[in-house]
């Protein structure tokens, strides 16, 4: 049956990292509950302030948030009493002690918005650091928090592989993502033993906090809640707090409230200017504001300002780079197609491997495994090296390809296109006029993410006939909390039923949390390995700077010690490809496939736009390379050990070549 209109921009508006983000905000939250509208009971005051009625004993307040990646990376949402010795120390892999750790619950309000609250412990046990600068040892005070966590590792609290340093995001400070994380603003809750202590009135003449030039002032016994904002800071009490969480550096762009020339203009400038690949892709943005500004503004519709929009976005060779879907815009542009989906074997070869009931190419007699010779009057190679394929842009060549070789037979419905095809078995070719009609049944087929079963586990594993271990990683961007028990378990099953040999496939992973890629990677490393760093655009010194922290594969509580294969695909893309790339390291696992990855590694999380009409964007801010300085993974992708060619038999699911691959790798045959 064919297809409606409107199924298209369902399925089509979530396509993974290089196909659009959503246009609203994420509806699929952690599990939580609704917050009751009665007051919560009074909790008691601390011992330590003396009875103080004004001792803070419980914190509650809002979670505001943009980013359409907010909720996504996030399982078992929390907020944590978070300890601030790391930021005091400036300590980037600071950890926190678990039997300092106060968490509260995050809750669902009924209009969606997000809500948490955290009862204070009477006497906590976070980290002392002494602030005062008075030059003697002093007991010290504990600084915290309220920070917003996702648990995904281990029991109820938060372990090493869940959280660390402090938090520049989604937390009750205010940080400056282009001063390394320094703390500006916000509140801080400090905690003091007895009135014997002194704590910082303001940043003092460097402008940071928690350094030797700080003013300083006695400040009470028990919990204070210190303002950063106010000059000198304001120390005060309050029994139940509101503090509304910050953001950070990862909130959109919004500019939907501009005309389309303003809104292009302010993401222009910004993109132009942040965007951190411009020398690698050899893009000329002056050219391309010569091209594409008078288009916005000549729109005078929505829809001419997203063809203008999207002409825009497929000029940056970036899977990265998306636009979100125009269902009707789509369906006048492309809506229409023959009923027939196509391959390109290895030997240049590009036949019909599907043909769709009641469509024109079942009626022009086409055949499955018959071979196109030529398109609209032109040889079908040349034809398919002039397709724009909607679903770019694409960082490299090969993915961009198979793109193309979707959107060769896509077209406005009622186009006519001349085809010469040749059937199996049949001597000469023959010649049909195919009128195109509204077909999404061909189009869904040809993206290998539809084939996924929508109720399968993110993650599944079994063990072969032959001895061999075989897990399916389909996301790092499912409930982390899941994937992280599922893979534990699957891991934990091969070690147990003693698999020597293991294949991942990742050929369908659209990417996600890259931190969770790095814990999946330690499982099959026994000591740690520096990966990468990212450079961001710094706007207070004009120039692309390394952030702090470096990317590293931390050894896992289970070692593998098997031999590994891993299948890729060009659908294996982002932090699916940050995985593969850690597998590679000392030659840990074969990388094997058809094509390499997408080659799409830009770090997204701080490009993201709002624009007119309803419409988003997104383009990568984050430049990631390796600890000698090359650039990583983008415009390349993670390259093959095995490359297994594309032959009729495979293109038609006759056999799974990469598999089979993969399994005679494994066990050293040539079969």
């Amino acid at each position: 049956m064919k297809r409606l209109l409107p199924l298209i921009a369902l399925i089509l508006a979530g396509l993974a990292c290089g196909g659009g983000i959503p246009s609203v905000p994420p509806t699929h939250l952690p599990p939580t509950r609704v917050v009751p509208t009665q007051p919560p009971t009074p909790l008691p005051v601390s011992p330590v302030s003396g009875g103080d009625p004004n001792e803070p004993v419980f914190i509650s307040g809002d979670i505001p948030y943009t980013s359409p990646f907010f909720v996504e990376f996030l399982s078992e949402a929390l907020v944590l009493l978070e300890d601030q010795a790391g930021f005091v120390a400036r300590d980037f892999e600071f950890t926190f002690d678990l039997e300092g750790q106060v968490i509260g619950p995050v809750e669902l309000q009924e209009d969606g918005s997000l809500r948490y609250s955290l009862a204070l412990p009477a006497v906590p046990q976070g980290t002392f650091v002494d602030v005062d600068n008075d030059g003697d040892a002093d007991p010290g005070v504990q600084v915290f928090a309220v920070a917003f966590w996702g648990n995904t590792w281990g029991g109820p609290f938060l372990e090493e592989r869940d959280a660390g340093g402090w938090s520049t995001g989604s937390v009750s400070t205010i940080s400056n993502a282009e001063r390394d994380g320094e703390i500006e603003g916000g509140i801080l809750i400090v905690w003091s033993p007895d009135e014997a202590q002194s704590f910082p009135t303001g940043f003092g003449a460097d402008a940071m906090l928690f350094t030797a030039d700080d003013p300083v002032a006695p400040i009470a016994a028990g919990y204070n809640l210190v303002s950063l904002d106010a000059e000198p800071f304001q120390f005060w009490k309050e029994p139940r707090p509101e503090i509304t969480l910050h953001e950070g550096s990862t909130a959109v762009n919004d500019y939907s409230d501009m005309e389309y020339t303003e809104a292009f203009e302010a993401l222009f400038a910004k993109v132009a200017r942040e965007y951190p690949f411009t020398a690698d892709k050899d893009i000329d943005w002056d050219a391309l504001y010569a091209e594409f500004s008078p288009q916005i503004a000549d729109a005078r519709n929505d829809a001419q300002f997203y063809r203008a929009m999207r002409g825009f976005a497929l000029s940056i060779p970036d899977a990265h780079v998306g636009l979100s879907f125009d269902a009707q815009v789509f369906y006048d542009d492309a809506g229409g197609s023959f009923g027939m989906r196509l391959a390109e074997l290895s030997d240049g070869r590009i036949v019909v491997v599907e043909v769709f009931p009641d469509f024109a190419a079942e009626g022009a007699g086409i055949a499955i495994g018959a071979e196109i010779k030529e398109w609209d009057g032109q040889p079908v190679g040349d034809a398919l090296d002039e397709v724009l394929s909607l679903f770019g842009p694409y960082s490299t060549a090969h993915h961009e390809r198979l793109g193309k070789l979707i959107f060769l037979t896509r077209y406005p419905p009622g186009t006519r296109v001349d085809v010469s095809f040749q059937n199996p078995g049949e001597a000469s070719p023959q010649e049909a006029n195919l009128e195109a009609e509204v077909d999404y049944d061909s189009l869904f087929a040809s993206i290998p993410a539809f084939q996924l079963d929508e109720l399968a586990l993110p993650i599944e594993g079994e063990i072969l006939d032959n001895g061999l271990g075989y897990i399916r990683i389909n996301s790092f961007l499912d409930d982390l909390r899941l994937e992280a028990y599922l893979w534990e378990r699957l891991m934990d099953q091969m070690l147990e039923f003693g698999v020597e040999g293991l294949i991942i496939d990742v050929r369908v992973n659209g990417g996600g949390s890259g931190g969770l890629a790095a814990d999946f990677a330690g499982y099959f490393f026994q000591e740690e390995i520096e990966i990468s760093r990212g450079l961001y655009y710094n706007d207070v010194t004009g120039v692309f700077e390394y952030s702090p922290g470096v990317s590293r594969i931390r050894p896992a509580p289970v070692y593998f010690d098997g031999a590994v294969a891993l299948l890729v695909s060009p659908d294996c893309v982002s932090a699916c490809e940050g995985f593969a790339n850690m597998m590679s390291q000392q030659g840990r696992a074969a990388i094997i496939g058809h094509f390499p990855t997408a080659g799409a590694f830009g770090e997204v999380g701080q490009g993201q736009y709002e624009l007119p009409g309803g419409y988003t964007m997104q383009v990568p801010t984050g430049r990631p390379e390796t600890m000698d300085g090359e650039l990583l993974i983008e415009g390349v992708g993670i390259p093959l050990d095995v490359t297994v060619p594309i032959t009729l038999e495979s293109a038609l699911g006759q056999v799974d070549a990469v598999l089979k691959a993969a399994i005679s790798f494994l066990l050293g045959t040539n079969d």
